[in-house]
């Protein structure tokens, strides 16, 4: 009679176990960064905020996946751990998140056959006209989901952080066709 009450214990709890466990979603698997991203050395954040002490690292960097977190994902980056934090779009379900960030074509052949102009405002992770959504996400990152609910629509709003809002403005063929911002924010986001 014990023994049974035992194994009735135990597969209860297993049962409980296996019910209060949460199933990862499949990871996105290696590739490269998607764009220009602001870490302070651990830490992505999807605001991708021009913060003091934080370093670019630029798109087309090799990433390696490791886990996912508490909205994060878990990374190796340039052979140093990272976590991209979805700060600002927890709308997305986390492999969707993840496969924003980890792509798996290098971007930086695209960016090489680009305009001189585009090329050089990518690589200085600000925005320029003539650029595609493309090019625009390469050069700054994806703009927040809680703020662009829908990446067809314009304008994508954007921050350099909570207080430097710049507006990207596309038209019908998904091409910019103007920058707004105050003066400060411009001179960091926008390459006339």
């Amino acid at each position: 009679m014990k023994r049974t009450a035992q194994v009735a214990s135990a597969a209860g709890l297993v049962a409980l176990t296996a019910s209060c466990m949460t199933p990862q979603p499949p990871g996105p698997g290696d590739g490269y960064l998607c764009c220009n991203m602001r870490t302070d050395g651990s830490w992505i954040s999807d605001g991708n905020y021009l913060e003091s002490g934080k370093t670019m690292i630029p798109f087309g960097s090799p990433v390696t996946f490791r886990s996912f977190g508490d909205y994060r994902v878990n990374v190796e980056v340039n052979g140093r751990r990272q976590s991209i934090g979805n700060d600002y779009s927890r709308d997305l379900a986390m492999e969707v998140f993840a496969r924003r960030y980890i792509v798996k074509d290098d971007p930086r052949p695209k960016v090489a056959a680009a305009p001189e102009k585009i090329r050089r405002a990518i690589e200085s992770a600000r925005v320029t006209t003539g650029m595609t959504r493309e090019q625009v996400i390469t050069a700054v990152g994806y703009p927040m989901s809680s703020e662009n609910p829908h990446l067809d629509s314009s304008p994508w709003k954007f921050w350099l952080w909570s207080f430097s809002r710049f507006d990207v403005h596309f038209d019908g063929d998904g091409r910019v066709v103007k920058v707004d911002g105050d003066d400060e924010t411009l001179k960091m986001a926008y390459l006339p």
